[in-house]
């Protein structure tokens, strides 16, 4: 039977995160770099990825990563969904890095295990597992085209781009052309991605790979949504012990003890959905349908918590200073990254067979 309870060394891993961001990703240091024309914080990322090794955690020993599982990296993602850290962790060390372990090139993926380099799959933030993708044309060996949604594309120092022709390529970030778009997420930010004639090195055919790596993305994106809907009723609740209303702690209201009941039970069944997903992607059992099942319900689950922790914490909530609005912004991103819950829905029923009418 599937052990679904966090380990010893997956509780050490969490503390060692937890403990790292607690000192070097405040509140409003996010605030400040949100509000920047650099919002990423690549001295963090160097501290996680150097420091702690986490750029690597899903590489193999032997290409110079960690050998750990994906369990392991939902941890790893449920700490910075917890502190809406500004890294390029899951667009790194989980994206491109899976799509590089589908392929036969070895090299780019030792560089992005080591850290000090980081990668970006050229795919659409909101495009699912199993869906079409944009491509980029090839003619007479170079690059031709424009993809739009990708994300933390700014910080990348290699991009890893679908073309027409079958393949994948790694192209270098100083050639391509990269203009930020509008994103409501001010801790992820997307940016149009335009290649004329970009020279690119064929590392692999771009159909498994790029499935590979959207598959991953979705099922461990809902360990982030937990960490942030987690972050946002522990919140809830410490602020209405405190908050006063006649005399009394607003959390002693009954209505209120309800709705915060309610949202306790949909972040433990979050949980339970992330962590099954995690570890069907680390033994390969029925991973389809646990990630399809996680995001099906993880997406709306982190907007709903979100939204009420914003709605309870009254007119403070509402001011800009307050780091709820970040977390609101981040689980509104999610909800649509890697595919919609709809769309998830959708393929679960065929994957267990119950179309509907």
């Amino acid at each position: 039977m599937t052990d679904l309870l966090y380990s010893e060394e997956e509780e050490a891993l969490r503390a060692a995160v937890r403990d790292l961001l607690t000192d070097h990703c405040a509140a409003a240091d996010v605030l400040a770099r949100g509000e920047s024309d650099t919002p990423h914080d690549r001295a963090l990322w160097k501290l996680l990825a150097e420091g702690m090794g986490l750029a690597g955690l899903l590489v193999p020993e032997e290409q110079g990563g960690q050998g750990a599982t994906h369990r392991e990296a939902a941890v790893v993602l449920e700490e910075l969904g917890r502190a809406v850290a500004p890294v390029p962790f899951l667009t790194s060390a989980v994206v491109a890095t899976e799509a590089l372990l589908g392929c036969a090139d070895r090299e780019l993926l030792g560089q992005l295990a080591s850290g000090r380099t980081i990668g970006a799959l050229a795919v659409g933030l909101h495009t699912a597992p199993g869906a079409g993708t944009e491509t980029v044309r090839v003619e007479n060996g170079t690059l031709h085209g424009e993809l739009r949604g990708i994300a933390d594309a700014a910080v990348a120092d290699v991009l890893l781009v679908p073309a027409d022709d079958g393949g994948l390529y790694a192209v270098a970030a100083d050639a391509v052309t990269v203009t930020p778009q509008v994103s409501l997420d001010l801790t992820r930010p997307l940016a149009t991605v335009t290649l004329a004639g970009a020279a690119g090195r064929r590392v692999g055919d771009a159909g498994p790979a790029v499935r590979r790596a959207l598959r991953a993305a979705a099922g461990l994106l809902a360990s982030e949504q937990l960490g942030v809907a987690d972050w946002a009723l522990a919140e809830t609740v410490r602020y209405l012990k405190e908050r006063k209303q006649f005399n009394r702690p607003v959390g002693g209201f009954q209505a209120l003890k309800h709705r915060l009941a309610q949202l306790w039970l949909e972040v433990v069944h979050l949980r339970a959905a992330a962590r099954a997903a995690a570890d069907a992607l680390s033994s390969g059992a029925d991973t389809e349908v646990s990630v399809a099942v996680a995001q099906a319900y993880a997406a709306p689950v982190a907007v709903r918590v979100t939204e009420e922790a914003l709605q309870l914490h009254g007119g403070i909530g509402m001011t800009w200073e307050h780091p709820v609005h970040l977390y609101l912004k981040r689980a509104k991103a999610d909800s649509i990254a890697y595919g919609t819950a709809g769309a998830h829905r959708e393929a679960l029923a065929a994957l267990v067979d119950l179309q509907g009418p």
